[in-house]
């Protein structure tokens, strides 16, 4: 026996699931962190016709805050800092260093993604001090300048490392 079979397709069109754009990583926003590193810092003193001229090299250590404003792969922003430093020495009889540094600066980068290199420069301040034997210790605050550049990498989207030069006067 035969007979006629009549069927239909049992597959129908499924729509594609929407395909949602991946996040792209931007710098904009507040930021803030912890920082450490080195410091090199060179005086000249005189005393009573007495000269000396030293290198106090020594370690730093403290925190960072800024906001920066993307615009497609151009970063500009502003950041300050404050950090104590530890470069005591003895010259001419006195012990002599810096105590704490800080620095407000206007930065412009370029992002490459999730890596920024920068350039920065603005206005810094350093607490000077000479501790003499038998006296009160003197202090005295310099004001000046500071330029540098460094780079930024985003680790998360929450955490990043840096690298970064700056010179000071």
């Amino acid at each position: 026996f035969t007979t006629t079979a009549l069927a239909a397709d049992a597959v129908q069109d499924i729509p594609a699931a929407p395909v949602a754009a991946a996040p792209v990583f931007t710098w904009s926003g507040p930021y803030f962190g912890i920082d450490g590193g080195a410091g090199w810092l060179n005086g000249d003193f005189s005393v009573g016709g007495a000269s000396a001229s030293e290198d106090f090299n020594g370690g730093v250590f403290g925190g960072f805050a800024g906001y920066n404003f993307q615009f497609d792969n151009v970063v500009v922003g502003i950041e300050g800092n404050l950090e104590h430093n530890w470069n005591e020495k003895d010259a001419l009889g006195a012990d002599i260093g810096t105590d704490w540094s800080g620095a407000v600066r206007g930065r412009v980068g370029y992002a490459f993604d999730k890596a920024l290199i920068y350039g920065a420069a603005g206005w810094t301040a350093t607490r000077g001090y000479v501790d003499v034997p038998g006296f009160d210790k003197e202090t005295e605050t310099f004001n000046g300048y500071t330029v540098g550049g460094g780079v930024d990498f985003a680790i998360t989207n929450n955490i990043f490392a840096r690298g970064e030069y700056r010179f000071n006067d």
